[in-house]
Formats: C-alpha cells, structure tokens, sequence
C-alpha cells in the first residue's frame, strides 16, 4: 500500500471519529454583572440546548456562580428566542472596592467543555474573565485596562492552557521528530498555526458539538500517526493531513476565548517544536524511531487515562 493510500486512510479515520462526537462545537453562554454601589445585577443568557443537561436549571445554575461576600437576594429565569435567561440581585456587606472576585462552575452541571464569559461593569468601568473547568476563579478590576494588561492577561491564559495540555504537548513532539528537515518542519508548524486561527471562524458554522475530551483524543490521534508515518512510512506525505487535522482541533478547543489565547497558545508551539527539534533533527534514523516508539507509548498511556477518566 502506498504512502497516498495511508494518507486517505489517515482522512478517512479523523472524518469518521468526528461523526461520533456527541457534545457542542463550542458549548458557551454569557453574563454580565453590574455594579452599582453595595448592590448588583446579574444576567446569565445560556442557550437552551445547554440548559438541557440541567436538572432544575432555575435553581442550579445559578448556585453555580458566586460573587465573594455578595448574598442572593432574589432571581429569575425564563426562556426567550431560544435563550435561558437568569437575573438575579445580589447585595454586598460594602461599596466594591476596584475589583470584583467571582467563582463560576457551569462546566459541572452542563458539559465538561462550558465556558462562561463574564463581563463586569461599574459605571463606565468593566472588564472581562473566562471560566471552563481550569479556570473556576477570577478576578474582575473596576479601572479601564490597557491593550497590554489585556494582552498580556489573555496571552499568558493561552500560553498555560498550552503548558498544561499534554495532547497538545505530545503533538509538538510529534511534529518535531516527524519532520525530515528543519525547512520542513518550519512548515508544518506554519500549516498547523494557520489552521488553527481559521477554525474558531468556521466553529459557529459547524452543525455537531464535540466534548473536550473528544478533541483531545482527536488531537492524540494525530501525534499517533506522525510517529507511525516515522516508524512505517518514512517516504510517507500522510502527515500533511495530520497536521491539518490537529490545526483545526486545536483551534476548536480555543474557540470561545479571546484571540489572544491563541497568541499566547502559539508562542509556547514555536518554542516547544523549536526545543523539540533541536534534540531530534541531528538524531540518527534509529534513535528517531526509538522517539517514536516513546511517543506511542505516551500517547497510549494519555488515551488509557481518558478512558479511565470516563
């Protein structure tokens, strides 16, 4: 079988994983808190097929968010337009001082892949935080951030959602042995980094919903191949497919954050297929492969613990 056939079969592999998918694209809902004094009003305005994994919504979601030291004094919930919408009012002991502190955990009642944005507001000040389950507390300012905070807040976000994504990390790995050159791998970093910044445009026209878990494995799978193209197929072109597969994954898993995770996400990509290179590329063939053999190993250990996780 040649290296072209591989590569259909590699296609036709990730098209059909992704028709099992059972959970959203991007499963996301919105609020907005203001601050008026020692008072505030929430709005949570949560799409209704997600509220469908709730058991008594109007109650729960909304002990799932908590603002520190402020007290529910009442709420409401109601559907509009296909939308929940929740308001709620909340008392504080004092006047807010410059910040807000606040604790989300939608992900435990609706999808383990949830992400809330949250946007604070005190008279012409606000500022904005993103919850998912790595992320359950945050810290709100009330003075107009700089482009730099902002950039620097979201980038570094991204850049630790990378660090701590061992997928993510063993697809670098992947990539870096799998390249023939450093010519080559410079460019398959660049099809991976430009994938991945067109997917979050393409999420919202996507009809299925994918978990996280999901994605991970899919992202998993593509390391997989790069290291059996290495170990089987070494005039192989399959890994061109696996590249784009894994741009778009990856993409997927940044589409409800600011664009600027992305940046931080892709700094950490460049240095660590960078790092990753500079030990593989003057590697004799066979210690290459022993690489591989190491990277399949991992990847079976990391898809042993997502089903232990389940």
């Amino acid at each position: 079988m040649n290296a072209r056939s591989y590569g259909q079969r590699a296609l036709l592999f990730f098209v059909l994983l992704s028709s099992q998918a059972k959970a959203h694209v991007v499963s996301m809902s919105t609020g907005e808190i203001q601050v008026d004094g020692p008072t505030a009003i929430y709005e949570l305005r949560m799409p209704m097929y997600e509220v469908a994994h709730v058991q008594n919504p109007r109650t729960t979601l909304l002990d799932h968010i908590r603002f520190a030291g402020g007290h529910r004094t009442k709420s409401e919930c109601h559907e509009d337009n296909g939308m929940y919408i929740c308001t709620a009012s909340y008392e504080f002991p004092a006047l807010l001082p410059d910040k807000l502190e606040a604790e989300c955990t939608f992900f435990q009642v609706t999808v383990p892949n949830h992400i809330h944005l949250l946007t604070a507001t005190q008279g012409k000040n606000e500022d904005q935080a993103v919850f998912d389950q790595r992320t359950v507390q945050a810290e709100l300012r009330f003075h107009p951030p700089s482009p730099a905070e902002i950039l620097l807040r979201d980038s570094t976000g991204g850049a630790w959602r990378m660090l701590t994504s061992w997928s993510g990390l063993l697809f670098l790995f992947g990539l870096a042995i799998a390249a023939r050159s450093t010519r080559d791998a410079a460019a398959l970093l660049g099809v991976f980094i430009t994938v991945e910044w067109l997917a979050p445009y393409a999420a919202p026209l996507i009809p299925v919903t994918f978990s996280a878990k999901f994605l991970e494995s899919a992202l998993a799978l593509a390391a997989a191949y790069l290291a059996i193209e290495l170990l089987f197929l070494p005039d192989g072109s399959g890994r061109w497919i696996a590249v784009l597969a894994a741009g778009l994954v990856e993409g997927l898993l940044f589409a409800g954050f600011p664009r600027a995770y992305l940046a931080g996400a892709g700094v950490v990509q460049i240095a660590g297929v960078a790092a990753f290179l500079a030990l593989a590329i003057r590697l004799p063939r066979w210690r290459r492969s022993f690489c591989a053999t190491l990277l399949l190993l991992a990847l079976i250990r990391f898809a042993g613990s997502l089903l232990w996780a389940r």
